[in-house]
């Protein structure tokens, strides 16, 4: 790297605010410690997560704090017999407990990165990470198995992208609520059976479609009460993923339904300092791209944006007050 690089351009939140506050900071270069890349950013995904934390805040943050998970970008340096080499390009999911990945060039764990192949554009493979490693994790959790049915509350997302595309690989039936224009969308992806979130008969359309015994699993991806009316959708003993918490259980419903809760959380293998689970968040990346390069799986549309102050607020303002069908990804180096 030249000297004229040893500084670089970052993109920080001073404080938790749903305005999003950004500018842009000069900061040292970081220097890899052993096992560590030194990662040119190339591309950056903005994701729900990004524009919740920042609003709200994160115990976790110091500030001033850098946003941005995923990302994508150019290997700069590795110790020698470190894989993957110089050159290589690689996909992450960062630490959500450290500074993101809204800058130039970065630090990353060498096995918790994925490599990315010539044939997977690397605006692409940004898009994967959170939300692709996120549907792979609650399926898993909800140990999903061929003829088992599968609700998803929300298909409007990119966790749902990915889950619905993954349950019908692994023999589902496929169940999303979601709004009225996004039905064709939903089945084009695999969805069996798309219900209006916002139509007053939805518990019998439900009964018509499933019956009165209840879904196998349940994919809870808003959490709050809507984790309490999923359960009363639930069949007997189902298994029920969460991945925003949920609320106390009234007891009745406890025990009529005993549920088998999962939660899933992403960046809790960076939370807990757990290197078995940063080391197969690098397993599931390579799953997503391996799966995006064959066929198997369809990649999130997306928008490319130029990294300035103004393109990330507005990215971050629609994913925090509405839905997207755009993955905002941000393009980092010139």
């Amino acid at each position: 790297m030249a000297e004229s690089a040893q500084q670089m351009t970052t993109m920080v939140i001073n404080e938790p605010s749903p305005q999003f506050a950004l500018c842009v900071n000069k900061q040292s270069v970081p220097v890899a410690d052993d096992n560590e890349l030194l990662v040119a950013i190339e591309y950056v995904a903005l994701n729900h997560i990004d524009a919740k934390l920042a609003a709200e805040g994160f115990c976790h943050w110091q500030y001033p704090h850098v946003l941005g998970l995923d990302a994508v970008g150019t290997v700069l340096n590795a110790p020698a017999g470190v894989f993957p080499a110089k050159g290589a390009r690689v996909m992450f999911n960062a630490s959500l407990g450290s500074q993101g990945m809204l800058k130039e060039y970065a630090t990353v764990p060498n096995y918790a990165v994925s490599e990315v192949p010539a044939e997977v554009p690397s605006e692409v493979a940004a898009t994967l990470p959170n939300a692709g490693m996120t549907a792979l994790a609650a399926l898993d959790k909800l140990q999903l198995e061929e003829g088992d049915s599968l609700l998803i509350d929300s298909g409007c997302g990119a966790v749902a992208h990915f889950a619905i595309q993954y349950a019908k690989l692994r023999g589902a039936m496929v169940f999303v609520y979601s709004e009225a224009g996004e039905h064709e969308r939903l089945k084009a992806l695999g969805a069996d059976v798309v219900f209006d979130a916002n139509c007053e008969g939805l518990e019998c359309n439900i009964k018509h479609e499933l019956g009165p015994g209840g879904f196998d699993a349940i994919l809870n991806t808003c959490g709050g009460d809507s984790f309490l009316c999923d359960l009363e959708h639930l069949r007997f003993c189902g298994r029920i993923a969460c991945l925003n918490g949920f609320p106390s259980i009234p007891q009745e419903l406890l025990f009529r339904r005993a549920p088998n809760i999962s939660v899933v959380s992403l960046g809790g293998a960076w939370l807990a300092n757990s290197l078995c689970a940063q080391q197969k968040l690098s397993f599931m990346g390579q799953q997503l791209i391996g799966d995006v390069q064959s066929g198997a799986i369809i990649a999130p549309d997306l928008e490319v944006i130029p990294f300035t102050e103004a393109a990330v607020r507005d990215a971050l303002t629609t994913l925090y007050n509405h839905s997207a069908r755009l993955r905002p990804v941000v393009k980092i180096q010139p």
